[in-house]
């Protein structure tokens, strides 16, 4: 917490962390008929919906925020009045400010999201060159020299078959093959979920730019499949758009749980018999993000073969490509 922050008289940040925490006046986070307040369980689902969009479990939250899992979680019930501090704290958790998650247009938004990172801390000369050129809106998927970028990066939840499609792309098209996973990886020097665990949502998403940023400077054309979680940081995201021809390869949730769970993987279920319905929120909220991709595939509708057939045509259509017989 910052030290320009004054505590309130009585109270410290932190205070209100425990299990045994005082509870608040009922008159303030209850309506006149002892029902829910409405701003207090629109402001829980405001935080709710921005978790989600960054892959946080209540439980990774409470801990980056330094509050009680029951606090966060009675305040996105809708039940908790979180002071001003604990708000603050909540906020910088999710690398945001206490503002947006009051302002519902923000939450929602991902338009707004998506400009204000690329806003925010200029100074106002460079805000007011950027308002004079918005107008006309250019097609942001084309470079300067108005070619599109060669790099096709393929976005979209884990479990959609990005790593299979870009392999098979990758060969069609002689490009090399990122699996950006793998580069955060060698950057950390540890597993995904080993950053995770050690050192939080936000390292991860530090090593996450740098192997953006180093796949985008090596290598001119390349098929990239990145981590579902790429467009909860806004300005990964712009990075990748401005960099790459994306693709949003989306599938039924179902598809989604039951590729990652024939892989191996039992994460998705262990201990959790509400993980569909953390899937769907996750995909909800993350849809808006996915559909900023120039090309959408849908992977549950046909056979692989098929699919691949579909994404190959599209690519090679958007890149201008000649066509080449199929073995």
């Amino acid at each position: 917490m910052s030290s320009s922050i004054l505590p309130v008289s009585g109270f410290s940040p932190g205070s209100q962390l425990h299990e045994g925490a005082p509870s608040v006046p009922s008159a303030l986070s209850e309506g006149s008929n002892g029902e829910k307040h409405p701003f207090l369980v629109q402001l829980g689902e405001r935080i709710r919906r921005v978790r989600n969009g960054r892959g946080m479990t209540r439980k990774e939250l409470a801990s980056a925020a330094e509050v009680s899992e029951r606090h966060l979680g009675n305040l996105e019930l809708g039940v908790g009045n979180a002071s001003v501090l604990i708000l603050l704290q909540v906020a910088q958790a999710l690398k945001t400010s206490p503002s947006e998650l009051l302002d519902d247009q923000a939450a929602h938004s991902p338009e707004w999201q998506l400009i204000r990172e690329l806003l925010a801390n200029q100074d106002e000369a460079t805000l007011r060159r950027a308002r004079e050129v918005m107008l006309p809106i250019v097609d942001s998927a084309t470079t300067a020299s108005g070619q599109r970028p060669t790099r096709v990066a393929l976005i979209g939840l884990r479990g959609a078959g990005k790593s299979t499609l870009g392999r098979m792309l990758a060969e069609d098209l002689d490009y090399p093959f990122v699996e950006l996973s793998r580069e955060i990886e060698k950057f950390a020097g540890c597993t995904i979920s080993e950053i995770q665990a050690l050192y939080g949502q936000n390292a991860y998403r530090r090593y996450e730019r740098r192997a953006l940023e180093e796949t985008v400077q090596i290598y001119p054309e390349a098929v990239i499949a990145t981590p579902g979680g790429i467009v909860a940081e806004p300005s990964n995201f712009n990075l990748l758009l401005s960099q790459c021809t994306t693709v949003w390869i989306r599938a039924h949730p179902e598809d989604h749980m039951n590729r990652v769970q024939a892989q191996g993987d039992m994460r998705p279920m262990a201990g959790n018999s509400e993980a569909m319905d953390d899937l769907k929120g996750i995909l909800a909220q993350r849809s808006p993000f996915y559909a900023k991709a120039e090309l959408h595939l849908d992977s549950s509708l046909k056979p692989l073969d098929e699919t691949f057939l579909s994404l190959r045509a599209m690519v090679r259509k958007a890149l201008q490509l000649e066509e080449k017989g199929i073995p």
